[in-house]
């Protein structure tokens, strides 16, 4: 019966977990760029349950009664990358990633300068004339050559009083220089981890230029708010079930230790 208490504990915590990931998939609904995240949960071992109360010649020998489950457990958080719709905004500094890919960003801390990535295109001109998001984090983009290709390293997008006009192979001019988005992909999107602000940090990021890159358009967030309801009723309905079945162990413990042991 004590068994029994830990796995539903273990039900509980779960369920807890995985209505902690709805409610804040349900509250990103509208902001632009992001991505679900899903609740991977996984079974403990199980264990072998057996007694000696078997008698065979006079001996009591090894009696296996069978498996126990020990309950479930938090196996990670997995993001969801699919494709967010695309909606046309009719701002020149809103752009949207259509398929794979993640732009660059810049960020300061203490004056140290640390790259990340986002799906969030909401970018706007700050003071300084630097294209920024909404975080005040720079953009970064690549110079590209006469025959379009990237040269050098990525820095800060600084545009001033001009507004960019992407062509089609995805290159804009400032100042009469050609530059390109550094967009980047990742050959195993599990190992991006999310940092608040819609930015992911990640390693091994390749560079690529054949990101395609719409203007004036936003990627809604992925979440499906139907789905997103549905899951947030079956896993109440699951912790209720499970704090039912706790309560009855319980009662059943409390009759145990109060009853059955009381000298009459």
């Amino acid at each position: 019966m004590i068994r029994a208490l830990y796995t539903t504990v273990s039900g509980l915590i779960t369920q807890e977990a995985k209505q902690d990931v709805i409610t804040n998939n349900l509250a990103n609904v509208n902001t632009i760029g992001f991505k679900e995240d899903n609740l991977a949960v996984k079974k403990f071992d199980d264990v072998l349950i057996e007694n000696y109360d078997k008698i065979v010649n006079g001996k009591n020998v090894r009696n296996v009664i069978g498996a126990l489950s020990q309950g479930s457990s938090i196996d990670g958080v997995n993001t969801s990358f699919t494709q967010g719709t695309i909606d046309d905004t009719g701002k020149w500094s809103d752009f949207a990633i259509d398929g794979g890919g993640f732009f660059s960003v810049q960020r300061g801390n203490n004056g140290a300068n640390n790259t990340y990535y986002t799906r969030d295109g909401h970018f706007h001109v700050n003071s300084q004339g630097y294209l920024v998001n909404d975080s005040g984090d720079r953009i970064l983009a690549s110079a590209v050559d006469a025959n379009g290709r990237t040269i050098g390293n990525p820095s800060p997008m600084q545009v001033g009083n001009e507004e960019l006009k992407l062509s089609g192979d995805g290159t804009f001019t400032v100042q009469g220089n050609r530059y390109r988005f550094n967009t980047v992909n990742f050959t195993d999107l599990n190992s991006l981890k999310k940092m608040g602000d819609n930015l992911y940090e990640g390693t091994n990021a390749i560079q690529s230029d054949n990101v395609s890159v719409k203007q004036s358009s936003l990627e809604k967030s992925n979440v499906n708010v139907i789905n997103e309801m549905v899951n947030m009723m079956t896993a109440m309905r699951t912790f209720e079930s499970n704090q039912k079945i706790m309560q009855s162990l319980d009662e059943t413990l409390g009759k145990a230790v109060n009853e059955v042991g009381t000298i009459r």
